[in-house]
């Protein structure tokens, strides 16, 4: 009999190897296999059933899903190495009020802003997971202290809900194969 699979996709920015070193290490019904998926067709994934349960970016409509909210992400601003903005350690909204924004034209869009601020023209605000992801020498990132972080969750649908994808959600709460929920 052949194991079954556990198909998790991920969003850019979100790295799950360590969950996947967790599911590893013990003695699970099935293999796991780890999907990127773009934040625009995140919803879609697990709607066409791409993915069994996805590590998403909110906000997501989840009336038909179940969610559970992981970890924050602090925002960031991206600027030019040659940018004024670029010489403070930390940015807020008021640091910003002259300066030209670079706008989010579709969720898709991160390195398209990070190549157009490292040309030297405004900035642009990203999570610090995508501002990582997408760090070129001609750029810096600074926190920015007074937005909202953005938040990541891992979503699944309330009708596939299964021993298996449980199984899942006790490794990225932290559960060993011996503890109990």
């Amino acid at each position: 009999m052949t194991r079954p699979v556990l198909r998790v996709g991920f969003v850019p920015g979100v790295e799950p190897d360590r969950f996947v070193r967790r599911w590893r290490a013990g003695r699970r019904p099935a293999f796991l296999e780890t999907v990127p998926v773009p934040v625009s067709t995140q919803r879609e994934a697990l709607t066409r059933e791409d993915v069994d349960m996805c590590f998403v970016r909110m906000p997501l409509p989840s009336e038909d899903l179940h969610l559970i909210p992981l970890w924050e992400e602090r925002p960031m601003i991206v600027v030019g190495t040659e940018s004024v903005l670029s010489l403070h350690d930390e940015l807020t909204e008021a640091d910003l009020a002259e300066e030209t924004e670079i706008p989010a034209d579709g969720p898709d869009d991160a390195a398209q802003r990070v190549a157009v601020v490292a040309s030297g023209v405004g900035f642009t605000r990203l999570p610090m997971s995508l501002a990582r992801l997408h760090h070129r020498k001609d750029v810096v990132h600074r926190p920015l202290t007074d937005a909202d972080p953005t938040r990541i969750a891992l979503a699944w649908p309330r009708a596939a809900d299964d021993d298996l994808r449980q199984e899942f959600v006790g490794v990225v709460r932290g559960r060993t194969p011996r503890s109990s929920r």
